[in-house]
């Protein structure tokens, strides 16, 4: 698929199985979020990958995060926050490494890296890999920032979730460029 094409049909697929995306494809992904718009070049991105047994860690992690705030909470939660990281086969989680700076602020430090995430699951749509971002109360909880080792000065930007589309990705919506896009 071509990159114009990838651009303009590019949608979230939520419903992904084994396997994760192979090797080659993971440097074809992984190399687009590296060609992120980036002022200064600071390079303010990390990112962990989160797969096999990783899954299960990431699934306690998210666990104990959520009882922190709901102590009482029902098994049937508890399990479902277990069983998040397994919707998908392979996670990286996009992590700002917000530097001090004089003329980049964080601000801008964290969308480079939000560019870099949409360079990736746009490049794994192009390439047939299943993909979606998360973000939420998982990404901003500090105990889920302390157990991924996500110092002080950092922040998630998201979890991309990725894997074999389990369904055909559903057609991407129809916007009018004229609808958003206003001569000033």
């Amino acid at each position: 698929m071509d990159a114009i094409e990838a651009l303009h049909s590019r949608v979230s697929i939520a419903r992904l199985k084994s396997p994760a995306p192979s090797e080659s494809q993971r440097q074809l992904i992984f190399k687009a979020a590296l060609r992120a718009a980036d002022h200064g070049c600071l390079r303010p991105w990390r990112y962990l990958i989160v797969e096999g047994d990783g899954l299960t860690r990431l699934g306690e992690v998210f666990l104990r995060a959520a009882l922190l705030s709901e102590p009482d909470m029902s098994d049937a939660k508890k399990n479902k926050y277990l069983q998040m990281p397994n919707r998908a086969p392979l996670i990286v989680v996009a992590i700002s490494v917000n530097a001090h700076h004089p003329k980049v602020p964080v601000l801008e430090q964290e969308m480079a890296v939000a560019a870099g995430v949409q360079n990736m699951i746009t490049a794994a749509y192009a390439i047939g890999v299943g993909a979606y971002w998360r973000t939420g109360a998982m990404a901003e909880s500090a105990q889920v920032k302390e157990s991924l080792g996500v110092d002080g000065h950092e922040t998630i930007v998201g979890f991309i979730y990725m894997g074999t589309p389990e369904i055909s990705p559903r057609q991407s919506p129809n916007l009018e460029v004229n609808d958003f896009f206003k001569v000033w």
